[in-house]
């Protein structure tokens, strides 16, 4: 009988997932001493997470490479130095399944597609439970983050995982997105509505196949907030492609409530800034900071 909690399991077959054929076969033979003949990808899983003792065990296995959990947790919206070592991975990865703040499964994972919803309202559910004077700006920044992360790096294909609810149902019908992109030359693109902002944002992990790695430590991650008018979000954070690191980013959001939505919020503006390795000059990526001071936040508008 398993020793992994629900939570581990769902987390640790995410994990799974991302292996080769090869590797996942290779592995079940391991933990059964080839003991089970499986057919397929769906039964050596099943095996593997049957038969490990628990989460730590499976995670320090050999041909569940660093690489692997590395992506994992930059889909769940958890940043890590691109240098971490394998332990430092592991130990962030238990951390988070024993925290009381686990990630959703996905339908595909569960079966059940009523698993989704929460991942969809992480920001409005965890917000509307508290009354005003209780309401933490930082605490909503972050937790927005970890959801606008996850949703956007679970539409990119190398990560071989379901793709989550995406769509312009997050964004205010007449939201704006500003992407200034410095990568050799200068660029810029200006795009307004729900439905074009949202297509253009997808192109970036769909098709460009990219992925946002945030750094919600404080140097990362600034919030604004104010009496009337949006809350301010602003995150730096790393591009990677596949195992190579492209570059940072720094985004900054507007966050409004929809009162027409049981007062959730939604996405009024985004800028977005992009600086390639090029436009760096040597500068360090691991540990991306937030260039925008508190003041400057105030004075960006939608």
């Amino acid at each position: 009988m398993s020793g992994l909690s629900s939570t581990e399991r769902v987390e640790c077959a995410k994990i799974l997932k991302l292996m080769s054929e090869g590797d996942l076969r290779s592995l079940s033979d391991t933990v059964t001493n080839k003991m089970i003949v499986v057919e397929n990808m769906k039964e050596a899983t099943e095996t593997i997470l049957s038969f490990t003792k628990n989460a730590e065990e499976l995670l320090r296995r050999k041909k569940v490479h660093r690489d692997l959990i590395f992506k994992y947790l930059a889909a769940e919206g958890i940043p890590m130095p691109r240098n971490s070592e394998k332990q430092e991975l592991v130990k962030r990865a238990l951390e988070l399944w024993s925290s009381g703040k686990n990630p959703n499964p996905n339908p595909k994972d569960t079966g059940d597609d009523s698993q989704q919803k929460p991942t969809k309202d992480t920001v409005s559910d965890s917000t509307n439970a508290k009354t005003e004077a209780d309401f933490d700006p930082q605490v909503l920044g972050q937790e927005f983050c970890q959801w606008f992360f996850q949703l956007l790096n679970s539409q990119n294909p190398s990560l071989s995982q379901q793709p989550q609810d995406w769509g312009p149902q997050h964004f205010w019908p007449d939201v704006t997105l500003e992407i200034l992109s410095r990568a050799g030359s200068e660029q810029r693109e200006d795009f307004q509505g729900a439905e074009l902002v949202s297509l253009r944002l997808l192109a970036l992990t769909r098709e460009e196949r990219l992925l946002l790695s945030p750094n919600l430590d404080l140097e990362g991650l600034k919030v604004q907030s104010y009496q009337h008018g949006p809350v301010k979000v602003g995150v730096a954070g790393t591009i990677h492609r596949d195992k190579d690191c492209l570059g940072i980013f720094e985004q900054i959001f507007g966050l409004i409530r929809s009162p027409l939505e049981n007062n959730s919020w939604k996405i009024k503006f985004i800028k977005l800034k992009i600086l390639g390795q090029d436009a760096l000059r040597g500068a360090k990526v691991a540990a991306s900071a937030l260039t925008y001071d508190s003041t400057e936040l105030q004075l960006l508008s939608s």
